[in-house]
């Protein structure tokens, strides 16, 4: 048997010019303001990350650390990517050389 490699569209990742704290901060108002069918509340929280549970128990953890000039935000979901992919385009983006993004 051969193990799954993890899916591109499940883990994202961006650059943002934004604190990490000012990103989760984000992440809480997004999620809670959806449609119904795709909000997700608040589950477990700690330093630099949260996840969130949706519709039918779904997941989506989001992560922020510190880069210079702003914070790295990753974000993983199975069924939620969009929204996901959503809200990391709310954040302002931080143009970064090619070769440290």
């Amino acid at each position: 048997m051969t193990a799954m490699k993890p899916s591109t569209e499940t883990t994202q990742e961006y650059v943002t010019t934004l604190a990490p704290a000012d990103v989760l901060v984000r992440a809480k108002q997004f999620f809670a303001t959806r449609n119904p069918l795709y909000a997700a509340f608040i589950d477990q929280e700690g330093p630099g990350w949260a996840s969130f549970r949706g519709q039918g128990g779904e997941e989506v953890v989001v992560a922020a650390e510190a880069v210079d000039g702003g914070s790295r935000v990753a974000g993983s979901s199975y069924l939620f990517t969009m929204q996901l992919r959503r809200f990391l385009t709310t954040l302002p983006a931080l143009d970064r050389p090619a070769e440290v993004a």
